[in-house]
């Protein structure tokens, strides 16, 4: 069955009506989001009504809540009206110079701090228009990344948790070991009985966001004795410094962490599997000429990254 019959009955002005009602629950707040009157608004809810044969808002007391369809709608409608928004915002011939697009870029605060700032440096010299929009995944957002991905515009993420998508291979890089300054009982390289033994301060810690000297350490046969999991690499020397525990932070950033103060970096007893960071992308944006550019400079921006050359570096 044709979907144009259904579509050509609606109005896309529905589709940002029905945004802002979710997003504000509230009719009155909705309107003056949009900047129309409370009646207008009103008239494009009695449509939405009509259309779900659902309230979408239910009154509980003095104020409205989602109906448990309308919260099911939520994701689908803020990522249908990214995707409206990008088609009437493409254009037939594009120049990085005129463009004043914004690409949203999913990743770990360890992704932004390396090839993301490098890519905002490259895209200010050459597109000065050009805005990215750098958000912080978490385990669901990886767990869903093949739906996320259709409205946005790409995820910085290490071979691993994701398959099955197009990506492009960014830069390498390898992991350390960071204890406190004041843990004497480790030397310059920690044992595999210090492993099993002392506690951890763990990144990430879930079946698809996990660090794969972690993993290693697991297969090694070490259940890490875990005291804290942080979604956030740059945030581990303050869970480090001042305790007993151990993490696992990637070389790029260890200068960043050794300038924070109160940790040092050691070797871990093992050869730790180098990481291979790249960026992904849902196959929708293949063809986008605008998207192919962004592809372009963090391939460009990886580069440099691999060559040491970028915001980590310490000071001299």
């Amino acid at each position: 069955m044709s979907d144009r019959p259904l579509l050509s009955r609606l109005d896309l002005n529905l589709l940002v009506a029905l945004d802002a009602l979710l997003t504000e629950r509230s009719v009155t707040r909705a309107a003056e989001r949009l900047h129309l009157s409370q009646p207008a608004l009103s008239a494009s809810l009695a449509r939405l009504r009509t259309h779900f044969n659902d309230p979408i808002l239910a009154r509980r007391g003095n104020s409205y809540e989602l109906t448990p369809f309308a919260v099911h709608l939520a994701d689908h409608t803020a990522a249908a009206l990214e995707a409206t928004r990008r088609v009437f915002e493409s254009q037939a011939t594009w120049s990085p110079e005129e463009s004043t697009r914004e690409f949203s870029i999913y990743g770990s605060d360890y992704g932004f701090v390396t090839v993301g700032s490098v890519v905002s440096r490259l895209a200010a010299q050459r597109a000065p228009g050009v805005r990215f929009r750098f958000m912080l995944h978490n385990p669901a957002i990886v767990d869903d990344a093949a739906a996320r991905l259709r409205s946005a515009d790409g995820i910085i993420i290490p071979h691993g948790p994701l398959s099955d998508l197009p990506y492009a291979d960014l830069w390498h890089d390898d992991w350390v070991a960071l204890v406190a300054d004041s843990n004497d009982a480790v030397g310059d390289t920690l044992t595999m009985t210090q492993l099993a033994e002392l506690p951890w301060a763990m990144t990430y810690q879930s079946r698809s966001a996990f660090t794969s000297a972690g993993r290693q350490v697991q297969q090694l046969g070490i259940e890490p004795r875990i005291e804290v999991v942080v979604e956030s690499f740059l945030s581990m020397t303050h869970f480090v410094a001042g305790t007993s525990r151990i993490a696992i932070i990637q070389t790029a950033i260890a200068p960043l962490a050794l300038r924070t103060g109160g940790v040092r970096t050691v070797r871990l007893p093992f050869e730790p599997t180098p990481l291979t960071n790249a960026l992904w992308w849902h196959p929708v944006h293949g063809r986008d000429p605008e998207h192919a550019w962004m592809r372009d400079l963090f391939v460009e921006a990886g580069g440099i990254v691999d060559a040491g050359a970028h915001v980590t570096a310490p000071p001299q």
